[in-house]
């Protein structure tokens, strides 16, 4: 167990912060890079670890890597990722600016194992956050308790691990083995295959109408062989993303600008306006796809996979099985003639997105600050008063105040930008007093 001393701390290796490293690596301050770290809770670098099926693709162009729009002759690119691995002209034959999703996660690993100065640190995850108080008051910087007993020390932190997985009020009571959620599907559908009654195919339920869901409905015929999965949305019906050219315009990075100057009341109705361009939609070649196997398992005869529109779960229990055992068992509302009826399932599949909140981690800090929200500048800076001399950054989870944008990847490049000038302006108006009082006297400002 030790205490270790650094400038600049990312929590989560995952594109955002990433995007971040390569951009203090770039930044031409190698003082600032060397004392930079990223930690991350896995072994290594997986983006969308448990969703990571051989056939998806991304939605967003390869364009919007890392780096290329903040640098486009950066060495970190994907372009660059491909040369490297002799896998440019193959890619460029396929004619499409969307790779496969394990490819855009096979380059940021690529990315993380080819920093030259920002160290990346995996298998340890951050307890929690604890500020660093000078004797007046004013935040000096952070502690980091680590999973493995260490404690990062850091002036500013770099907070990139995403927002928790939401789970509706109305599965919280069933047992944690009967429910999977998005972020577990990789790891724990195994696991779930042998809840079903022997001799009876399994009976999985997917909740939810957009990308992640539809996705888990898909790999449940692979992963759940002899299944016919059922899908349970509130939409009328499964629908495509809004895509077209005037639509992207606004995910832009200048609409980045126009949208902070917005008022709350406009933003509001800007986020609802664009929801279908990311949360509540498809990408229209899977739509095709998942209608066009429905198609064929009704035109062979075979078990039909359901996916029923307009229903929302009231209820979900446990009760006992004919035959034994135990089944999950939800009433389901029909929203057009508000009939209830039930629905008996072996699992529960969520497709149900991530709590709009702020993350724990980030509530309990700005909540020990005696804050009361995290209030982030157009750089990305919680306002931690004037006084204060550490900073704390925070990335995709600011739709309210950066738009749509911030929770994907099309922003990726610019944000780091405005991030790491932030940083390398306060530290020129800052110098290093700050970190050699936190080095010089850890005991006297640690957090108890």
């Amino acid at each position: 167990m030790s205490v270790h001393d650094v400038d600049v701390l990312m929590i989560g290796a995952g594109p955002s912060n990433l995007a971040v490293a390569v951009a203090i690596e770039e930044s031409g301050s190698p003082d600032v890079a060397v004392r930079s770290l990223v930690i991350e809770q896995y072994e290594d670098v997986k983006w969308h670890r448990n969703l990571l099926l051989p056939w998806t693709r991304s939605q967003v162009s390869y364009v919007k890597d890392l780096v290329t729009l903040r640098n486009p002759r950066s060495r970190f690119s994907f372009l660059n990722f491909l040369r490297e691995h002799d896998e440019l002209d193959a890619f460029v034959n396929l004619g499409t600016f969307n790779p496969f999703r394990w490819q855009l996660s096979t380059y940021q690993q690529w990315v993380a194992d080819t920093l030259e100065h920002v160290q990346v640190r995996y298998s340890v995850r951050a307890e929690r956050i604890l500020p660093i108080h000078a004797e007046d008051g004013a935040i000096l910087g952070f502690a980091v308790p680590l999973s493995d007993g260490d404690t990062i020390l850091c002036r500013d932190l770099v907070f990139g691990a995403g927002r928790d997985a939401f789970v509706p009020e109305v599965f919280r009571n069933l047992p944690a083995e009967r429910v999977v959620h998005s972020t577990e599907y990789g790891s724990r559908v195994g696991d779930t295959a042998g809840l079903a009654r022997a001799g009876r195919p399994p009976r999985p339920v997917v909740v939810g109408g957009a990308q992640s869901a539809a996705e888990m409905f898909m790999a449940l015929h692979q992963d759940m062989p002899g299944s016919s999965p059922m899908m349970l949305l509130r939409s009328i019906a499964l629908k495509d993303y809004q895509t077209s050219k005037f639509v992207n315009e606004l995910f832009y990075p200048s609409f980045v600008d126009e949208f902070f100057a917005m008022s709350e009341e406009v933003r509001t109705k800007v986020l609802e306006e664009m929801r279908l361009t990311n949360y509540a939609g498809l990408a229209a070649p899977f739509l095709e796809e998942i209608y066009m196997m429905i198609y064929r398992q009704k035109m062979l005869g075979r078990p039909v996979s359901v996916i029923r529109g307009f229903t929302e779960v009231v209820d979900a229990r446990i009760e006992s099985a004919p035959g034994g055992g135990d089944e999950v068992v939800l009433d389901v509302r029909d929203l057009r003639s508000g009939g209830v009826e039930q629905v008996r399932c072996d699992a529960l599949f969520l497709g149900t997105g991530f709590d709009p909140q702020m993350p724990t981690m980030v509530r309990n800090l700005i909540s020990s600050l005696g804050l009361p929200e995290a209030t982030v500048n157009r750089r990305y800076r919680v306002d931690l008063g004037a006084s204060a001399q550490g900073a704390l950054y925070l990335q995709g989870v600011n739709e309210a105040t950066h738009g749509i944008s911030d929770s994907l990847i099309s922003v990726l490049a610019h944000r780091s930008a405005d991030i790491v000038g932030d940083i390398l302006e306060r530290r020129a108006a800052q110098p290093d007093a700050v970190a050699d009082q936190v080095a010089a006297d850890q005991t006297a400002v640690m957090p108890a």
